[in-house]
């Protein structure tokens, strides 16, 4: 019985995406033409994220570990563990002021309706290229010119064993902070592993814990800036977690 009601949990999100798209996508892919209009578009897909990520039940606890804030007239690169595709949904609740691109699987692009708008809007990337990943801080770096923060995830992916607390960092984050000397504004969300996995069969409504660990200035070299974020999303995680 639980399987059923949570297969019919799923295809609540199914309806949910489609419904939301449908609607505010339209604003969102004719304003996305437009660069200095995409802080207008970011509305609408904050939008969209709260409808997807409050329409399915959750919720989420702000927590801070730092007393730093955020400058609203800087770009950032915002980082943080991935678990769930409900990651993306939160990222954009989380900063109204920071309008976000994504930095996203090009596979995705594939996907109805939702993959035209998607392509507008996030700074796509062929992992199976050499030349897409090199590229990928040329167009990040063009986003950030153009007023816009970076987001992302840098183990490159949801872990494949569940068992795994957090994977192997990718170097793109902290080149494109170092290069660019943007700073790094870490997160750490706790919950959604196991409220919204990738097995169908499981998942359920609840609270996420959202902790803010900080900023970290560009200071250092890109090897540097990535073990000291994975030290601290590691502790963090360690510490906390359900």
């Amino acid at each position: 019985m639980a399987k059923i009601l949570n297969y019919l949990w799923r295809f609540w999100l199914l309806l949910l995406a489609f419904v939301l798209t449908t609607t505010l996508g339209i604003p969102v892919y004719i304003l996305s033409f437009s660069k200095k209009h995409y802080k207008y578009a970011y509305k609408f897909v904050r939008l969209w994220c709260f409808g997807m990520f409050y329409g399915m039940g959750f919720r989420y606890d702000l927590i801070k570990l730092s007393e730093q804030e955020k400058d609203r007239n800087k770009e950032y690169v915002f980082i943080s563990n991935h678990t769930s595709i409900m990651d993306i949904m939160l990222t954009c609740i989380l900063f109204p002021h920071h309008p976000i691109c994504f930095v996203g699987k090009k596979e995705l692009v594939k996907i109805p309706i939702f993959g035209t708008i998607y392509q507008r809007i996030c700074v796509m990337v062929d992992r199976s290229s050499a030349k897409s990943r090199a590229d990928v801080y040329r167009r990040c770096a063009e986003k950030m010119e153009e007023g816009n923060s970076i987001a992302i995830f840098p183990e490159g992916g949801v872990p494949d064993g569940t068992s795994i607390i957090l994977d192997d960092f990718k170097d793109g984050a902290f080149m494109l902070a170092s290069k660019h000397n943007s700073p790094i504004a870490v997160y750490t969300f706790i919950g959604l592993k196991e409220m919204f996995p990738f097995d169908s069969s499981k998942g359920y409504p609840g609270r996420v814990k959202v902790y803010f660990n900080g900023i970290i200035e560009p200071t250092n070299s890109p090897k540097d800036l990535k073990a000291e974020a994975y030290q601290v999303i590691k502790k963090t995680l360690t510490e906390h977690s359900i």
